[in-house]
């Protein structure tokens, strides 16, 4: 009886170590990210791009497995809704995403502000004369052969466009928006430019277009763009508890108009096509970044 009492006991310690053995190694995993798989979810606006691949190299760095995933804006918010992606860094408030947070936002996370002077807009190259509001466009709108040329169906600002700006300014009859997508607008732009040739876009602030071109936004008197905006990190729910690392340092997460314009310098026009180099070589000009997030 004694021996097995002795046995029983054995066991029993045995079990406990091990137990704690897969315990103090499940922490040490979580710690790190070991096995932890984050899906960032992105549209095709340049901030987007720019700050999803900041945020793909600080997770990896630190251990997580980081799946990036482009899509447009509505699909990104449902993959959000849904469970299928975990992080959004570029929820545009109080305007150009309300009615994806109408729609989704009991079944989100909102994790903080990053940036908080963003602004839709309706831009022509600096040599067009003549054109200085968006009260202009109606009168030349064969200036333009009768096009505003737009980014993704889905994006707010598609949207604000279609059901504010047009209509606000009698362009219904004159005027059609061109959707494609956000490489194809700024393709256009290049193109008009490099001809001197007038051209007409939806465009937002921040983007490195700015600083590339010599660009004039037409004058909204109606206000039918909206005013000036914060970009948001939008998470699925229970990733905070799931991520409670990640989630602090998200919160932390704040960019100026500066080191957002560097960033985006260097990913789309000195490393174009390279965003990993990108991302490199701006946290080395930038060491204390991430340890500002901690």
């Amino acid at each position: 009886m004694f021996s097995t009492l002795k046995r029983v006991l054995a066991v029993a310690v045995t079990a406990t170590l091990a137990l704690g053995g897969a315990a103090a190694c499940s922490e040490s995993d979580d710690a790190s990210g070991d096995g932890k798989k984050i899906t960032i979810g992105y549209m095709a606006w340049d901030e987007a791009i720019a700050a999803s691949h900041l945020w793909q190299n600080i997770l990896e760095e630190k251990g997580y497995q980081v799946e990036l995933k482009n899509l447009e804006a509505g699909l990104v918010y449902g993959g959000l809704a849904g469970g299928d992606i975990d992080l959004f860094l570029d929820g545009w408030l109080p305007q150009t995403h309300a009615s994806y947070l109408e729609k989704y936002g009991d079944k989100l996370e909102k994790l903080g502000v990053w940036y908080d002077d963003a602004s839709l807009s309706i831009a022509v190259p600096a040599y067009v004369d003549g054109i200085d509001s968006l009260e202009d466009l109606a009168a030349k709108a064969d200036t333009f052969g009768g096009e505003i040329i737009g980014i993704e169906p889905g994006a707010g600002l598609t949207k604000a466009t279609q059901e504010q700006v047009i209509p606000g300014y009698g362009l219904d009859s004159a005027m059609k928006l061109k959707t494609s997508s956000t490489p194809a607008m700024l393709a256009a732009l290049d193109g008009a430019i490099a001809e001197k040739k007038p051209i007409v876009v939806t465009l937002w602030h921040p983007h490195w277009a700015y600083a590339k071109y010599d660009l004039k936004d037409l004058a909204d008197p109606k206000g039918t763009l909206g005013q000036a905006e914060q970009i948001n990190t939008f998470a699925r729910k229970g990733f905070g508890e799931d991520f409670p690392e990640v989630t602090s340092m998200l919160k932390a997460f704040k960019m100026d108009g500066d080191q957002l314009a560097s960033l985006e310098d260097l990913m789309f026009n000195t490393h174009k096509g390279d965003e990993k180099k990108a991302v490199e070589e701006w946290l080395k000009a930038n060491p204390d970044y991430v340890s500002s997030l901690a």
